[in-house]
């Protein structure tokens, strides 16, 4: 496939095709094309217009039963929004009988290896006093027995819904179970009836064939951006003709109706089955830009038997070296959550599900695997994806695990990768069509090469372990020669040391540390404080704000402190066109902006090299021309208004990419951004600026020292310590006699300034940026893990008491630090879903 279609994400290893295909260049090209020639109006008028896109989505039905190998005399075609709105309409049209009437009740069954969605569908079915068994996969391989022939007559209607392939782990489940479960040679609960069949395919038709003409399932869910890429928000619900007469609607909407009368009750539906289940006006340029997928992928790949092979081809290589990596010790690097051993593409499909593991066997938590891995430019998924079932089985988390969990603060979706020291969730990696042999080894060079050192000097908080791994061939991999892999390759550090080409990129794995929200994890309320006894003075040597978030630090020696923290301390943000926050992870050239504040002129100077400089002034825009909007940093809401159209084209000549600045505003502040706060006395609501976490953040010297010298030794040329101390992007830069004690205080004074520790700042790839030059050196984050002992904790966030006036007081270098310590001297790590950075 040519590069040059999927232009955006060159430099980019994509490997979670099952979350979402890629759309090629040619797809949009095509649809563009198609839009500009054609006029398309709303299918349920009679004009030209509108008969042309009637027309034009009858074809694309069509056009989908031809690619599932079947016609309109067995099937219909639903357009929904997604798969999960199909599986909605299921549950709430299927012929249920419930509980309590004369006849057998109905049930509701499913495998616990499904999707989110599915197992949803119980709510449905519980309001419906119909009762939902879950059915595991071990189960229904020894269900292979027939009812007795008297009980065979009932016609009470069941549903047993199952995956065409896991999302989770990739296993295809047999498509014969359709025909023995309908047949009833295969019975997933002993009870009289009939059975139907609901085979989510959503994961499965994105990389295989599916041919309803032998494999005829009663409802088939499918999203379309799982093929295409494009367009998203729109799926298809299949229903075979057999089940379709029996299916109930109450709710009607607009071009569903053959006619109805408002003023009684009266509705006649449309005879057609699609027409009558589709409410209101489809989505129906998006379902033209079917057709054209259709087309593109035909073009691309051949078809879906392709895709099928040249997919699984790239799984089983990868599996094969994934497996067969080894420690020194001979403990794996990865542990691999399959069914399967990776060898018929007819049982596995092209998903890989695993957890990085140390030498001794210890789960390395999937946000440390993610955070290292988009440093090296890998898109990676990690979590439960959405099948708490299949996390279940294979990670043996009980059901009291999950609600343990739960207490502990860890939801679906959040980066709480470890609890306990056990695992949450798991990495997972996924193929498609437009992947290639280069993806699947530019992955497994960041595993074996985050799983080494080649620092030449000892650390003494993380051992080094070798690896063993089998070799790579050369050529691109297919279905032939996917078993072909060889010898044994020992993999040294010297050896490593050896090859300039990969001592460059070699990094030491980031282990795990659980991470949540800080403002959650503040000194317990049990804690007695203890002041600091003896000693050197400790006193402020650095104070920097950040004007502009993510942009370069202003200096200062003594600077007013108001009611969110440092005064104009990143109260202004870059959006890009969309209005979405971008920061340096996104943009590293944001370092480069130089933003400088004269409190006198009440201006702020914006500096950067090669441009003009331009200034915004600090006065309050927000009268009645400024428009109030609101965004987010992180998950807050935040008020801003836009700072106009002279500062926006500055900033997009220099980024060279739309965008525009943004500020916080003043009079929304109180409303707009606040955190409870526990631990900080009559301060229910504390105000924060467009910070991620809290007011201040600290750090100390001591400790940038003692890290310096784990950094230094594995760095070509040695930091300095000022330019380390700007690439963690302190507020608060104190000189302390012992390297790393700020973590075992409880609180603060600094003149009449008295500040909450609130916990550990945990860092992310922020770090890894050099913030004179904006280049990005890997090797910062995995130091700080090696030499932290596992962790990325540096520096500790501060939150100080609301002031009564903007002005109050004012923070001065040279002024000396009280410091309260607490009785249990270890801060608990933030506890929230947002990644930490002090951006």
């Amino acid at each position: 496939i040519e590069t040059r279609n999927f232009i955006c994400i060159l430099g980019i290893t994509y490997l979670d095709h099952a979350g979402s295909a890629l759309f090629p260049e040619s797809l949009l090209k095509a649809f563009t094309d198609d839009l500009r020639n054609n006029v398309y109006g709303n299918p349920h008028s009679q004009n030209i217009s509108s008969k042309l896109t009637y027309d034009t989505i009858e074809h694309v039905r069509y056009r989908i039963l031809q690619h599932f190998h079947t016609t309109a005399e067995d099937y219909t075609i639903i357009f929904t929004s997604g798969c999960t709105a199909a599986l909605k309409l299921i549950a709430e049209s299927f012929p249920w009988i419930p509980e309590g009437t004369k006849q057998p009740s109905s049930r509701f069954c499913y495998l616990t290896d499904s999707h989110t969605s599915v197992v949803g569908m119980r709510g449905i079915t519980a309001s419906m006093n119909v009762l939902s068994i879950p059915i595991k996969p071990k189960e229904i391989l020894l269900a292979k027995s027939r009812l007795p022939d008297e009980e065979q007559d009932c016609t009470t209607p069941h549903l047993f819904s199952y995956p065409a392939q896991s999302n989770f782990s990739g296993t295809k489940y047999p498509l014969s179970w359709i025909q023995d479960i309908k047949s009833g040679k295969l019975c997933p609960i002993k009870i009289p009836g009939e059975w139907f069949v609901l085979l989510d395919a959503a994961s499965y038709v994105s990389s295989s064939p599916l041919d309803l003409g032998v494999h005829q399932a009663d409802f088939i869910p499918i999203s379309f951006y799982k093929i295409f890429g494009f367009p998203t928000g729109l799926g298809a619900l299949l229903v075979n003709n057999r089940i379709a007469p029996l299916l109930r609607k109450t709710y009607f909407g607009g071009g569903t109706a053959a006619a109805y009368l408002a003023g009684e009750d009266f509705y006649f539906p449309r005879k057609s089955i699609a027409e009558r289940f589709e409410d209101g006006t489809v989505s129906f340029l998006d379902i033209i830009a079917l057709k054209h997928g259709f087309d593109v992928l035909e073009k691309l790949t051949g078809g879906m038997e392709k895709i099928k092979q040249h997919t699984f081809a790239l799984a089983h290589y990868t599996y094969t070296v994934l497996s067969n990596l080894k420690y020194a010790n001979g403990a794996p690097v990865v542990r691999i959550y399959s069914d399967t051993d990776f060898s018929n593409p007819d049982v596995q499909g092209p998903i890989i599900n695993f957890n990085v593991l140390d030498e001794n066997g210890e789960v390395l938590g999937f946000s440390q695997v993610d955070n290292m891995a988009s440093l090296h430019n890998i898109h990676v998924r990690t979590g439960c994806f959405c099948n708490t079932g299949a996390c279940q089985m294979h990670l043996d988390i009980s059901n009291e695990d999950i609600q343990r969990n739960l207490q502990a603060g860890h939801v679906c979706g959040d980066n709480i990768d470890l609890v306990d020291g056990r695992p949450t969730g798991s990495v997972r990696i996924s193929f498609g069509y437009m992947s290639s042999f280069e993806d699947a080894q530019t992955f497994l060079n960041f595993i074996i090469a985050t799983r080494l050192s080649k620092s030449d000097t000892e650390i003494p908080f993380q051992s080094v372990a070798k690896l063993t791994t089998e070799s790579v061939p050369d050529d691109h991999l297919s279905s032939n020669n996917a078993d072909k892999l060889s010898a044994i390759l020992q993999i040294s550090e010297g050896e490593l040391r050896n090859n300039p080409s990969e001592t460059e990129t070699t990094v030491s794995w980031q282990p795990p540390e659980t991470e949540a929200e800080s403002i959650r994890a503040a000194v317990s309320e049990t804690a007695v404080p203890m002041c600091r006894k003896g000693g050197k003075p400790i006193t402020v040597a650095n104070i920097y704000l950040y004007p502009i978030k993510s942009c370069s630090a202003f200096e200062v020696t003594e600077w007013p402190v108001g009611n969110q923290g440092l005064l104009y301390d990143r109260s202004w943000m870059v959006v890009n066109q969309n209005g979405v926050c971008m920061t340096q992870k996104q943009e590293p050239r944001l370092c480069l902006v130089n933003p400088s504040i004269d409190l006198k002129q009440k201006i702020m100077f914006i500096q950067a090299e090669g441009m003009d400089p331009i200034s915004v002034s600090l006065e309050d825009n927000t009268g009645k021309e400024a428009v109030i909007r609101e965004s987010k940093v992180c998950s807050h809401r935040v008020k801003t208004y836009d700072c106009g159209e002279r500062v926006a084209g500055w900033f997009s000549t220099f980024l060279g990419r739309p965008c525009r600045l943004i500020r916080q505003s003043s009079d929304m502040k109180s409303k707009s951004h606040q955190k409870n706060t526990k631990g900080l006395s009559s301060a229910t609501n504390i105000s924060l600026s467009l910070v991620n976490e809290a007011q201040y953040l600290l750090i100390n010297v001591a400790s940038i020292l003692q890290l310096k010298e784990h950094i230094s030794a594995g760095l070509k040329d040695p930091l300095e310590t000022e330019e380390l101390i700007r690439r963690f992007r302190a507020n608060i830069v104190i000189s302390a006699p012992e390297s790393f004690e700020e973590e075992e205080w409880a609180e603060i004074s600094i003149g009449a300034l008295q500040f909450q520790v609130v916990g550990p700042c945990s860092r992310c790839q922020i770090i890894c940026i050099d913030q004179q030059s904006g280049e990005r050196n890997k090797e910062i984050l995995q130091s700080l893990s090696a030499a932290r002992g596992r962790k990325t904790n540096f520096g500790i966030y501060l939150m100080n008491q609301p002031l009564r006036s903007s002005f109050s007081d004012i923070l001065s270098v040279g002024s000396q630090v009280l410091p309260v310590l607490k009785e249990n001297t270890e801060i608990q790590p933030p506890t929230s879903n947002e990644e930490k950075c002090s951006g």
